[in-house]
C-alpha cells in the first residue's frame, strides 16, 4: 500500500495531465483534497479497527492476571492470585505468539495513523522482549530481598486488595490460600535454578529469610496472648472492624471472617512461609558472601546483555554504558566541586562529603518525630511543585499523591524510595513510600530530589496520566518501560530546578548527589555483571564518587546484584528525554513550547526510547507544519 504522500503525489500528476476545468466531464479523477480525505479515512477506520482489537486482546490478557485486574481496581477474580508456574509463563508467551500472528496477518501496517502505528509497535516489542527473556528462565533470582513474592504478597493484600464489602473480605481470606499456592510454586522455581546453579548472593537469602520469618512471628501464630499482632492479622482485623463500623456485617459475621481468615492463616500460609525459610536455611551453605555478577553463571553474559538491552530498551554495549557512565560521573563531580566552592567549604570534595554524611544539620533525628518530619517536609515540597506544574504541563493528574512509611516487615536500612501506582479512577491514590528505620541513611539535602522524581514532576504524574488516557489502546496505559519510567522521573529531578525548587546550595547539592548515583549506577552495574567486579568494589567505586550513606550504598549494590542492568535505565532513559528536548528547541526555536513537548512525552504511555523519538519528531514536524 501506498503512504499519503505517495498517493498524493501520484493523484496530483495524473491530475495535471487532466484537461482544464471548462472541459472536465463527470468520470474525472478525483482530485487531491478528496483523494487525501479518503486516505485519511482509511487509516482512520484501519485504526479504529485496530484499537477495537487491542481493547479484546487486553481484555484476554488481563483475565489471567487477577492481580493486575487488582491493581486497575476491578473485582473480578478477587479471590485468586496468579498462576506463578514455568508453565503458565509458557502458554502466556504461546499467547503472545498467537496474538502477534494475528496482528501481523490481519492489519495493514501502512494503513495506519501515527499514534496506532506505536500501539502495533509496542504490542510487538512486548512480544519479542517477553520471547527473548524466556531463553533465560534458569538465570533469574526467584526469591531476593529486594523482589521477592514473599514480601510482595503481604504488601499486596494489605494495600491494594480493598474491602468494601463482605464478599471482598471472603475473597481476601481465599486469597491468603492464593498466596500460600504462590510461594509454592514459585519454590519449585527456586530449587530448579538453583540445580541449575543460579542462586542469589547470601545476603538475599538472609533477607528473604528475615522478611518471610517476620510475616509469621506473632499473633495468629503463636498463642502467646503478649505477642503482637503479625502484619497480615493486623490487616484482617483492621478490614473486618471497617465493615462492622460501615454496618456493612454483623458482629456474628465478623466473628466468623475473623475465625476463618485465622484457619487459613494457620493452615496454608503458615506451612508454605516456613517451607520457604526451611529451604533458604537449609540452602544457604551454597551461597556466596562475597559474589560477582551473573556473568559467571551458565549463560550469563548472554543473560546480562539480554537485561541491559530491556532495561534500557536500546542496543546499547555493556562496554557503551559503562562508558557514558564514567563520563557523567566526571561531569556531575565537577558541578558538585562548584557548589562545595560556592557554600566556602574549606577542603576537598572528598571532605565535603564527608561534611554531608556526618554533619548532624543533615539529619532528621532518629525518632518517630523525625521521621514524622520527613514526612511533612516532603509533603511541602510537593506542594510547592504542585503550585508550578501548570507553567510547564497541559496533561495534569487526576489521582491524588500519598507520602508514607514503608510497611515495618519489609522496611530495610537504607533502601531506596519507591512509588506505587494508584488506580486509573482514582479510587487509590498513588503512594510515594520512604524506609525511615534508620533516618540516618536519610538526609536532608537528598529528600527534596527524590520527592520529585517519585512524586510529581517525576513517577506520580507519568505513570497517572498514562492511567488516565483515553486516547490510547488500554494495555499502553499500563506498559511499562523501565528506561522510560524511571529516565522520566531522573529528568523530573533536573526539571524541578527549572520550575524553582532546590533554593538552598545543599538541597542543590543533593540533586546532584543522586544524579551522580544514577550515573554510578552505569559504572557499577556493568562493572558486576561484565567486568567481573566483586561487591566490595562496587561499594568502594560508590564511596568514593558519592557521599551517600554507607548504609544506602550496600542496600544499593546489593540491589544491582540481584536485579541485572535494571539500574542502567535510569540515566540512559534521562539522557535521551534531555537530547530529545534539545533536538526539539533547535529545531522549533521560538515555536518550542515546554509544555507541549511534555505532553508528547506523556500524552503516550510508557514507550521504548525509539519510539518515544519517533513520537517527539512526529509532534515536531506537525509544529512546524503550523
Amino acid at each position: 500500500m501506498r503512504t499519503m504522500i505517495a498517493l498524493v503525489a501520484a493523484v496530483a500528476s495524473l491530475s495535471a495531465c487532466q484537461p482544464n476545468s471548462s472541459s472536465q466531464t463527470a468520470t474525472q479523477e478525483p482530485t487531491v483534497v478528496e483523494a487525501t480525505k479518503t486516505v485519511v479515512e482509511s487509516k482512520a477506520n484501519e485504526s479504529k479497527r485496530l484499537n477495537e482489537w487491542f481493547a479484546v486482546k487486553y481484555e484476554e490478557q488481563l483475565q489471567s492476571s487477577p492481580v493486575m485486574l487488582t491493581f486497575l481496581g476491578r473485582k473480578e477474580k478477587y479471590d485468586q492470585m496468579n498462576d506463578m508456574t514455568e508453565a503458565f509463563e509458557q502458554e502466556q508467551l504461546a499467547w503472545q505468539a498467537a496474538s502477534v500472528a494475528e496482528l501481523t496477518t490481519n492489519f495493514d501496517y501502512n494503513n495506519l495513523t501515527s499514534e496506532a502505528k506505536i500501539s502495533y509497535d509496542i504490542w510487538l516489542y512486548q512480544y519479542q522482549q517477553a520471547k527473548a527473556g524466556a531463553k533465560f528462565n534458569y538465570n533469574n533470582y526467584i526469591f531476593t530481598q529486594f523482589n521477592g513474592i514473599q514480601a510482595f504478597a503481604a504488601q499486596f493484600l494489605i494495600n491494594f486488595h480493598q474491602v468494601d464489602e463482605l464478599s471482598d473480605m471472603q475473597a481476601y481470606v481465599k486469597r491468603i490460600a492464593g498466596v500460600s499456592t504462590a510461594i509454592d510454586q514459585l519454590l519449585v522455581r527456586a530449587k530448579e535454578n538453583a540445580a541449575f546453579g543460579t542462586r542469589p548472593p547470601k545476603f538475599a537469602y538472609e533477607g528473604v529469610i528475615e522478611q518471610a520469618s517476620n510475616l509469621i512471628t506473632g499473633r495468629p501464630f503463636t498463642e502467646d496472648e503478649a505477642a503482637v499482632d503479625s502484619p497480615l492479622w493486623m490487616d484482617v482485623q483492621r478490614k473486618i472492624t471497617g465493615l462492622v463500623e460501615a454496618k456493612k456485617i454483623t458482629k456474628e459475621q465478623a466473628e466468623s471472617l475473623e475465625s476463618d481468615a485465622k484457619k487459613q492463616l494457620l493452615a496454608t500460609f503458615l506451612p508454605s512461609y516456613q517451607a520457604l525459610i526451611s529451604w533458604f536455611e537449609s540452602d544457604i551453605v551454597n551461597s556466596k558472601s562475597n559474589p560477582t555478577g551473573v556473568a559467571t553463571q551458565t549463560n550469563g553474559q548472554a543473560f546480562y546483555n539480554h537485561m541491559i538491552n530491556a532495561s534500557t530498551t536500546t542496543e546499547l554495549s555493556a562496554g557503551e554504558i559503562h562508558a557514558i557512565g564514567v563520563k557523567e560521573v566526571a561531569r556531575i563531580t565537577n558541578e558538585m566541586i562548584a557548589i562545595k566552592e560556592r557554600v566556602g567549604f574549606d577542603g576537598d570534595l572528598p571532605a565535603f562529603f564527608n561534611f554531608i554524611k556526618t554533619d548532624e544539620q543533615f539529619f532528621y533525628p532518629n525518632t518517630d518525630e523525625g521521621r514524622q518530619g520527613y514526612i511533612t517536609d516532603t509533603e511541602t515540597y510537593l506542594g510547592f511543585i504542585n503550585e508550578q506544574l501548570p507553567k510547564y504541563f497541559s496533561l495534569l493528574p487526576k489521582a491524588d499523591l500519598v507520602v508514607k512509611r514503608v510497611e515495618a516487615f519489609r522496611e530495610q536500612d537504607g533502601a531506596a524510595q519507591h512509588y506505587s501506582s494508584g488506580t486509573p479512577d482514582g479510587s487509590r491514590p498513588g503512594v510515594y513510600y520512604a524506609h525511615l528505620s534508620d533516618m540516618t541513611a536519610m538526609p536532608k539535602n537528598e529528600m527534596e530530589g527524590v520527592a520529585y522524581h517519585e512524586g510529581n514532576p517525576g513517577h506520580h504524574m507519568q505513570i497517572s496520566i498514562a492511567q488516565e488516557l483515553t486516547s490510547i489502546p488500554q494495555f499502553r496505559t499500563q506498559a511499562n518501560f523501565t528506561a522510560y519510567s524511571e529516565g522520566w522521573g531522573l529528568y523530573a529531578e533536573q526539571l524541578a530546578k527549572e520550575m524553582g525548587a532546590y533554593q538552598d546550595d545543599y538541597s542543590d547539592f543533593g540533586r546532584l548527589v543522586n544524579e551522580i548515583w544514577r550515573a554510578v549506577r552505569l559504572v557499577v552495574d556493568t562493572g558486576l555483571h561484565a567486568q567481573g567486579w566483586t561487591e566490595e568494589q562496587a561499594i568502594a567505586y560508590f564511596k568514593e564518587k558519592t557521599p551517600i550513606a554507607e548504609e544506602a550504598i550496600v542496600s544499593e549494590v546489593r540491589r544491582y546484584l540481584v536485579l541485572p542492568g535494571q539500574a542502567t535505565s535510569y540515566k540512559i532513559g534521562m539522557l535521551k528525554i534531555l537530547e530529545l528536548r534539545e533536538s526539539a528547541k533547535k529545531a522549533l526555536g521560538e515555536r518550542f513550547d515546554i509544555r507541549g513537548f511534555h505532553d508528547t512525552v506523556l500524552g503516550g504511555g510508557a514507550m521504548p526510547l525509539a519510539i518515544l523519538e519517533r513520537r517527539v519528531n512526529d509532534w515536531v514536524s506537525s509544529q512546524m507544519a503550523k
